[in-house]
């Protein structure tokens, strides 16, 4: 099995690219619905969210209001960390349990887990292929006030909010530049899928080799 860690920064098309990975054959596994999931009413993170940030940031049916708490945490880093501090580990959980489920289905499954605070939290090593979505910050802010419609200040605000798009490029293995037409992202998927294959079955072939060597060597001291 091989493990992609897909990231980018806000509003840079992470979501498109996983969806064209999918269409290769990937199993995707989203940061943000998992987010979702350990947020629902009172699940832990649930409550730690509500304890931390008052009742304010609920809808009537009790359920976060994101959009609200992401203008709380977004204006303040603190709270931003603080959020991470609560939902963080129950994310990196589910994770781990969607993980070892595909392997149980798909020994030779490529999994990309689409990430996007990977770098900024240290996870690298927890993935074989770190796999960047690149635009240009311009372009970040630009798609932000169309997509979402924010105003400029607004837009800036949350590019700023998360490491440079920049700063990123040093860490990526592999980096899909989405600033073009669609069919341009495509046509690089293409080519990424066909590297990602051929690096799983590598990667597994070198795994049963090394079996092989140590049962081998455990015979030899047995004997």
């Amino acid at each position: 099995m091989l493990n992609v860690g897909l990231t980018g920064s806000i509003s840079c098309g992470k979501s498109t690219v996983a969806r064209m990975l999918e269409g290769k054959g990937a199993f995707i596994i989203d940061f943000d619905r998992l987010a979702h999931d350990v947020e629902e009413p009172d699940k832990p993170a649930w409550r730690g969210i509500v304890d931390t940030f008052g009742p304010d940031v609920l809808r009537e049916d009790r359920t976060i209001d994101r959009a609200r708490l992401g203008t709380l945490v977004f204006a303040d880093r603190r709270k931003l960390e603080k959020l991470n501090e609560i939902v963080h580990p129950a994310v990196f959980e589910a994770w781990r349990r969607s993980v070892e489920e595909i392997r149980g289905v798909r020994p030779d499954a490529i999994v990309v887990s689409d990430f996007p605070l990977l770098i900024e939290l240290g996870k690298q090593n927890d993935y074989d292929v770190i796999l960047l979505v690149y635009i240009p910050p311009q372009e970040q802010i630009r798609r932000l006030i169309l997509r979402n419609g924010y105003s400029p200040e607004e837009a800036i605000q949350r590019v700023n909010s998360q490491m440079s798009i920049e700063d990123k490029i040093d860490f990526a293995d592999i980096i899909v530049n989405n600033a073009g037409p669609r069919e341009q992202t495509q046509a690089q998927i293409d080519k990424i899928w066909t590297q990602l294959l051929k690096k799983e079955r590598l990667q597994r072939k070198s795994a049963a080799s090394s079996f092989q060597t140590g049962t081998i060597h455990k015979e030899r001291e047995v004997g």
